[in-house]
């Protein structure tokens, strides 16, 4: 491990020290500070701000959206639980960072994003880089992909004004859903869903946040484009 990874790394172990009192987490699983370690920062990053990548704070990424804190990246990949046969859906790729971050734990990833630009040059990342279970979307996640669901998991990188009921009903039962609920710009609550076995909905608030809005379009979702 380098010095700015290693740097980033008890950056996050801090803030999971710092924020314990809210997330009930006294320390992330092995598994999930291995991928924080693995995955090289610096390629999901412009190339302007790649002396920045390891920082422990998001980034801008073009077209008015971020590339998220690494422990904002952590804290929401270990709620997730994530184990090693789960199908993932991420909504909202970005860069493709949570992505590549999810792709390490479990057996597929979904990711959708609606911006074309960084959906294209996300796909391509993909490629180059060999994530081969990552499959990326561009279109409307508002309504999530119900092609291939239900999901063990999905996680939502944009802040909705409440949670969507079309990813609620691609969730699995014992299934887990975190999002950023609250308005743009105003005061913004990470929120994780789980649904029972019996098909039962528990909600509750992990911590404050800040994220871009999700936003609904109505243009369907692309075809699914694989990236091998």
């Amino acid at each position: 491990m380098n010095d700015t990874v290693k740097e980033m790394m008890q950056a996050i172990e801090s803030d999971i020290a710092y924020t314990y009192s809210m997330t009930g987490k006294k320390k992330f699983s092995e598994d999930v500070m291995k991928a924080m370690e693995q995955v090289p920062r610096e390629a999901f990053v412009p190339a302007h701000l790649k002396d920045q990548a390891y920082y422990n704070c998001p980034l801008p990424i073009g077209h008015g959206q971020t590339i998220s804190q690494p422990y904002i990246v952590a804290l929401m990949t270990e709620l997730l639980q994530i184990e090693s046969d789960h199908n993932i859906l991420e909504i909202g790729t970005g860069s493709g960072y949570q992505s590549a971050i999810l792709s390490l734990l479990c057996n597929q990833v979904y990711t959708i994003e609606r911006v074309e630009e960084l959906s294209d040059v996300a796909k391509q990342r993909f490629k180059d880089l060999h994530y081969n279970n990552i499959e990326a979307i561009t279109g409307n996640g508002y309504t999530g992909y119900p092609l291939s669901s239900p999901y063990d998991g999905i996680i939502v990188t944009a802040a909705a004004t409440h949670i969507p009921e079309p990813l609620i009903s691609q969730l699995k039962p014992g299934g887990k859903l975190i999002i950023p609920v609250g308005l743009s710009g105003m005061h913004q609550e990470l929120m994780l869903l789980e649904k029972d076995l019996d098909g039962e909905q528990h909600v509750k608030s992990i911590l404050g946040v800040a994220f871009v809005p999700l936003i609904n379009d109505p243009e369907p979702v692309e075809h699914l484009t694989k990236n091998q």
